[in-house]
Order: C-alpha cells, then sequence, then structure tokens
C-alpha cells in the first residue's frame, strides 16, 4: 500500500466514523422547545461539531491502524474481493 492509498483509506474510515458520531447525544430544537424559525424541529439546538470531530479522529485512526495492519500483512488482498473468480467463474 503507497502512502496515497493509506491517506484515502484514512479519509474512508474516518467519514464513516463521522457519520456514525454525528448523531449520538443529539439534541434537536423540537426537543429543547427552541425552534428558530426557517428552520425544521429536527434541526440540532447545538451541533458541537469540533467535539465530534475530535471524537472522530480518536476512533477512526485505530480503525484505519488495524485495517493498515491487515493489509500490509497480506490477510487483506484484493483477490479478496474477486467474487467472479472465487465462486467459480473463469476468465477466457
Amino acid at each position: 500500500m503507497g502512502w496515497f492509498s493509506g491517506l484515502v483509506l484514512l479519509a474512508v474510515v474516518w467519514f464513516m466514523t463521522l457519520f456514525v458520531v454525528l448523531p449520538l447525544r443529539l439534541k434537536t430544537q423540537g426537543d429543547t422547545g427552541n425552534v428558530v424559525p426557517g428552520t425544521p424541529s429536527s434541526a440540532p439546538d447545538e451541533l458541537q461539531i469540533k467535539r465530534k470531530f475530535l471524537i472522530t479522529s480518536i476512533v477512526a485512526v485505530p480503525i484505519w491502524g488495524v485495517l493498515v495492519a491487515l493489509i500490509l500483512s497480506g490477510k487483506i488482498t484484493v483477490e479478496s474481493f474477486d467474487l467472479f473468480t472465487r465462486f467459480g467463474g473463469e476468465l477466457d
């Protein structure tokens, strides 16, 4: 794995983790009764984006490290995802 591939893998893992972290402990404007005119009641009351980015980074980096270790050890290869030949297909 090259450095650019590692960086792309980190970005994918980071954003997937972000999508999991964003709704955690979310208080909507409807929950707090503080709905700003022009916004839906399901909009967040306080987003706390810096805190969520920090939590995302703390969780995503170890996950990325495990994935990089698996890829560099050879336990996961490109052939692992070749479902055509794995299920009996033959290339002519």
